[in-house]
């Protein structure tokens, strides 16, 4: 062949290639999408206004936003009049126990939840032999010992949302030094270290604290930098429960601070509020606190439930020294008169050197019981502290320390003391998101024998009926924003919470008129109305109103995910 005739060869097949490539492209291109949603009001996560639009999703992502309607697709959703947005992001749920046992988790996918990050200063792993929680009150013994093998577990059995955790601060100290209140030595914090650096390399998204609750107080704030200090190269963050919520809280958000700064790490604050009614009104000391801290380089941000009542355990009433050496030692010394008239004056004298709950509330009326894991106090749940101290003839303090007892330290409550327009003014910050602080439940089955928090059920739409809708304290687009692209832009959830080509299709439909909260504090076990769609990765979890069981959820790792942990 001559040189001419080798180049028209090569002229002819290079333009055979270029028509074969585009006869592909073109069939890639009009291949059906899996499911169109037509004709919505496109709230897009960034805050930007609506716009009537359809998105096309295909494989599990959005595939294209545009005009789209009539174009192949093997199921269109007409969405006209509702709104179409990213899904919801949790940023502080309570579901890794709960999803071993119901997967599908309804409390959340009925209000748009399609991610949660879990873990608050205890998380599912690390474990060791030696060091197993058994969750006798749902039938639970950890069969793993290292949050990768948590993964697997949860991956393997399938789960409703997508979920992501910390690891807790808590945990790492009570596995190396239990439920003492000791200093650990140099061995020992380094050990701690290990375990939080392991936890990042399979995928924590940081490391949390819970501060207030036992042993997590006898943790120093140097401790507490080391273990930070730790998450900070793999692009974690320092999330916590800081240490009072109450009068003390000033000093409590310096440590926070100081923590961000010297361990070089982003900080959240889990739940941000002003506790109690001596602090009624001091949400604007916390607001600009945070702003100065912002304005200096600390990168501070935190999130709410935007509730009046807090939820912990009972035992949080009781001062920390009270705890040392675990629950058994606790209930020792209620039982001991010497010792309980200690805690008592305790409880009855201000303190800022401790979260003291019963100074923060007006009354045992104030306290509401929720769970109980003593098959013999169930008819306690939904009552008020006052009414079982009338019932069973008690001083209130002492019918606390008894119900205690009773219960083995293991009981819910429910607690009023947090004022509406701290809750508001928080709830407005840029800054500030959104987590249920719950975990996942349902109204029936196992997870449905408690007297929950209403937050559990309602906190997302909650926000949507009384501070958007009602009260216009929000817009509808920022308040998607602090459900979506906020939560997500923080745990470098780069390809979710927001509305975008390319972007995995967690996607929840509502109608705005509609959606609303439906659970209250004296009967709370009532899923949220008003949710239409609600698809996790691109398969429908609520499906035109309906629950569809569904497991289509991920489990997400942080940034510093390594596959295989490098020693």
């Amino acid at each position: 062949m001559t040189a001419i005739g080798l180049t028209a060869a090569h002229r002819w097949l290079t333009l055979l290639l270029c028509v074969q490539l585009s006869m592909a492209y073109a069939s890639s291109s009009e291949s059906p999408y899996d499911l169109i949603i037509a004709d919505g009001h496109v709230i897009d996560g960034t805050g930007s206004p609506w716009y009537q639009g359809d998105i096309g999703i295909r494989g599990g992502r959005i595939a294209a936003i545009g005009k789209l309607k009539g174009e192949p697709a093997r199921r269109t959703i007409e969405a006209k009049g509702m709104v179409v947005a990213p899904g919801f992001i949790d940023m502080l749920g309570q579901s890794e126990f709960t999803l071993l046992i119901d997967p599908t988790v309804p409390s959340k996918v009925f209000q748009g939840i399609t991610t949660e990050i879990s873990g608050e200063g205890r998380s599912a792993a690390p474990l060791s032999d030696d060091f197993v929680r058994t969750h006798s009150e749902l039938h639970i013994t950890p069969d793993w010992r290292t949050l990768d093998q948590y993964f697997t577990r949860l991956q393997k059995q399938g789960i409703g949302i997508n979920f992501a955790t910390y690891v807790g601060a808590t945990q790492v100290r009570e596995l190396v030094l239990g439920d003492a209140n000791v200093t650990p030595t140099a061995a020992q914090l380094q050990a701690m270290k290990s375990l939080v650096h392991a936890a990042m390399l399979q995928g924590a998204m940081g490391v949390s604290t819970s501060l207030e609750y036992a042993p997590a107080p006898y943790a120093s704030t140097e401790e507490l930098i080391a273990l930070a200090s730790e998450a900070a190269p793999f692009g974690g963050i320092y999330a916590t429960h800081i240490r009072t919520e109450g009068e003390g809280e000033m000093a409590a958000l310096d440590e926070a601070i100081r923590i961000g700064r010297e361990a070089s790490v982003p900080v959240e604050i889990f739940h941000i509020k002003t506790e109690g009614k001596p602090s009624f009104g001091k949400m604007p000391e916390v607001v600009a606190k945070i702003e100065t801290a912002r304005a200096s380089g600390v990168d501070v941000t935190a999130d709410t439930y935007a509730y009046p009542a807090w939820g912990n355990a009972l035992s949080a009433f009781i001062p920390p020294w009270a705890h040392d050496g675990g629950d058994a030692k606790l209930l020792e010394r209620l039982r001991d008169p010497a010792t309980r008239r200690r805690i008592r004056k305790d409880l009855l004298t201000p303190s800022r050197d401790w979260e003291n709950e019963w100074q923060e509330i007006g009354g045992p009326a104030d306290i509401l019981v929720g769970a109980v894991q003593n098959p013999q106090l169930r008819t306690l749940q939904g009552k008020r502290l006052a009414q079982i101290a009338s019932q069973w003839k008690e001083d209130p303090i002492d019918a606390l320390f008894d119900l205690l007892i009773q219960d083995e330290a293991r009981t819910g409550v429910l607690v009023f003391g947090i004022s509406e327009p701290d809750i508001t003014l928080a709830l407005q910050q840029p800054w500030v998101s959104v987590g249920t602080d719950f975990p996942g439940i349902s109204p029936t089955g196992p997870l449905g024998q408690v007297h929950a928090h209403p937050r559990g059920y309602g906190t997302f739409p909650r926000i949507l009926r009384k501070y958007v809708r009602e009260e216009h304290k929000l817009s509808l687009p920022e308040a998607i924003r602090k459900f979506s692209a906020l939560p997500a832009q923080r745990l470098h959830l780069t390809d979710r919470g927001v509305l975008k080509k390319g972007m995995w299709a967690d996607v929840v439909v509502f109608s705005p008129e509609r959606i609303r909260d439906v659970g209250t504090f004296e009967d709370p076990d009532h899923l949220s109305e008003g949710t239409q769609y609600v698809l996790v990765n691109g398969v429908p979890v609520i499906d035109a109103g309906n629950a569809t069981h569904a497991l289509p959820g991920q489990v997400l790792r942080g940034p510093g995910y390594h596959p295989t942990p490098i020693p």
